[in-house]
């Protein structure tokens, strides 16, 4: 089982559960759904794109489980990052993990 982290808001994934697929808004824009390789890289993207938002959650996906496909890609930074071409069977992702601030504004998961 490979794992990958697409960090979205509960309104988001509930929208998912309801039509039966999750759809991110850059899929559509994009082609992909934006997703990160490690739990490092996801806690790096959330404070690089949204720092010290509250209400923030990680979908855990397991990739063997996806209809879509996946390809890891090299970012404008250079750093590689996985990216979902099409949408999210609810049944790849495993959890769900809300991202806390601690004191310092900076994000955490929880195990």
């Amino acid at each position: 089982m490979t794992v990958i982290y697409h960090l979205t808001t509960p309104d988001a994934w509930h929208e998912g559960q309801a039509s039966g697929e999750y759809e991110a808004p850059s899929l559509a824009a994009e082609g992909f759904i934006h997703c990160s390789g490690d739990e490092a890289q996801t806690l790096r993207v959330a404070e690089r794109l949204y720092p010290g938002q509250p209400g923030l959650i990680t979908l855990d996906v397991d990739t063997t489980r996806l209809k879509a496909e996946v390809k890891r890609e090299p970012s404008r930074s250079g750093e590689i990052y996985p990216h979902i071409y099409g949408r999210i069977n609810l049944d790849a992702v495993i959890r769900i993990r809300p991202l806390t601030l601690d004191a310092d504004g900076r994000y955490q998961l929880p195990p």
